[in-house]
């Protein structure tokens, strides 16, 4: 099998006169287990390999792509993306970047994950569930007990003198846990993403979906109130993926986001900071170089709640007269985007306890439903629901549920007043509990 790499290459060395050629190639092999009533309910294994080329000639672009290709495939691969080329509008943004060093990112790949076998992984998922339903004699049943893992590398080449590749691993698992008291059913989930099976910790993701399942029985729908809000982190991770979209220079471009005038301005509160940094290893996102082989770094797009900026490719980044912050994303079977790297709020300096007795009163919300359909990226407005815990003498109190909460995020960015002092990741995204001085719950 010819080495991703050189797939690469070889579709650089068809480029003719005066094209600029890019290959990107990714390989990347997943392994599955869903664990259900003490048995294997799923296993799957998917591998996929593919090498995408971009061809570019006075400004007209034409892109195809191969999967598992050969050599000879790859080149033809290039034949095709000219032929594209032809039909092409001119775009004058339309360019490869140059060059650039890549400093190396030690501590993406994992050997031992890597050479995992599938036999080594079937336990850990039973093991989970088995300890899910048994922690709790509220919660006997399991909604989803997984096991996940990747291994991936991708390479790139261009006729700018792009010759980069990495490799990487990553793990994960997902408990969703069911409760069950006097005809009350609730749920409770618990995840985390490694790099390594050993840095999970299975036992406190089981412990922690158990918990919050438990601890949601016997929810009533509250009064309407306008009260302090603490955003779980699981919560609070749903509203900082819209937030992602709006910070995107491509929705900024295409007049797709509420931010695209504020730029310099304070659009939210002097506690928050927000940073993209594909460089960051506890982060699931890190990679030495984005998907155009721009090196990553790190991209504060608000500091102390001021508007510095936005992520960028190359495109973007020339039509928008700047450079790329090496947030291009992609697979080989599309050209690149803009997306997030390692997303994440810097936490604070607060500790869970000192963040609910400053929420004296209020409610912690451990989950929103909705936010994604619920959310409009342009005028930022949103409507989801709820569920969460009365705070009550500096602590957790009764459980609340069926809850609206209807704000605009440039509001709640506002708002915020505290953050706690420990960042949990959700794929590339990471948060701290983030406290809101006061939104309004809509109940009965």
């Amino acid at each position: 099998m010819p080495d991703l790499l050189d797939l690469c290459a070889a579709a650089v060395d068809a480029a003719e006169g005066g094209e600029h050629v890019e290959a990107f190639g990714e390989e990347r092999s997943t392994t599955s287990v869903e664990a259900h009533r003490g048995e294997i309910e799923g296993l799957t294994f998917a591998e996929s390999r593919g090498v995408g080329v971009r061809v570019i000639s006075d400004g007209r672009l034409g892109f195809a792509h191969a999967a598992d290709p050969s050599v000879d495939e790859v080149r033809e691969a290039v034949s095709r993306a000219r032929e594209n080329v032809a039909v092409a509008s001119p775009d004058p943004f339309n360019a490869l970047p140059a060059a650039e060093p890549i400093e190396e990112l030690d501590g993406l790949f994992s050997e031992t994950l890597a050479s995992m076998s599938t036999d080594e992984k079937v336990p850990i998922a039973l093991g989970m569930e088995r300890a899910a339903t048994s922690m709790d004699p509220r919660v006997r049943k399991t909604e989803s007990v997984r096991y996940g893992d990747a291994v991936g590398a991708a390479a790139i080449a261009s006729t700018e003198g792009v010759r980069v590749e990495y490799r990487a691993t990553g793990c994960w698992v997902v408990v969703v846990t069911l409760a069950e008291q006097d005809g009350d059913t609730q749920t409770g989930f618990s995840y985390k993403i490694a790099r390594t099976g050993e840095e999970l910790d299975h036992e406190s993701v089981v412990q922690e979906a158990v918990e919050r399942a438990a601890r949601m029985l016997g929810a009533t729908k509250p009064a309407t109130a306008r009260v302090p809000v603490l955003l779980d982190p699981v919560a609070a991770s749903s509203f900082l993926g819209v937030l992602s979209d709006g910070l995107s220079a491509e929705s900024v471009q295409k007049q797709r986001s509420l931010f695209a005038p504020l730029l310099g301005e304070r659009v939210a509160a002097d506690v928050l900071t927000l940073v993209d940094d594909g460089r960051l290893l506890d982060g699931p996102g890190a990679a030495p170089f984005d998907a155009e082989g721009v090196p990553t770094r790190r991209t504060e797009l608000l500091s102390a709640g001021v508007l510095r900026g936005f992520l960028h490719n190359t495109y973007t980044a020339l039509r928008g007269g700047t450079r790329s912050t090496g947030n291009a994303v992609r697979g080989y079977r599309s050209s690149p985007g803009v997306g997030t790297t390692n997303l994440f709020v810097e936490p604070g300096d607060r500790s869970l306890e000192q963040l609910l007795r400053e929420a004296e009163g209020g409610v912690l919300v451990q989950e929103v439903s909705g936010v994604h359909s619920g959310a409009n990226p342009i005028s930022g407005e949103f409507s989801v629901g709820a569920t969460g815990l009365r705070i009550s003498g500096g602590a957790l109190g009764e459980p609340v549920r069926e809850m609206t909460i209807a704000s605009t995020i440039p509001e709640m960015l506002r708002s915020v007043v505290a953050l706690g002092s420990e960042l949990r990741w959700f794929s590339s995204i990471g948060v701290p509990y983030v406290l809101l001085g006061e939104m309004t719950l809509a109940g009965v």
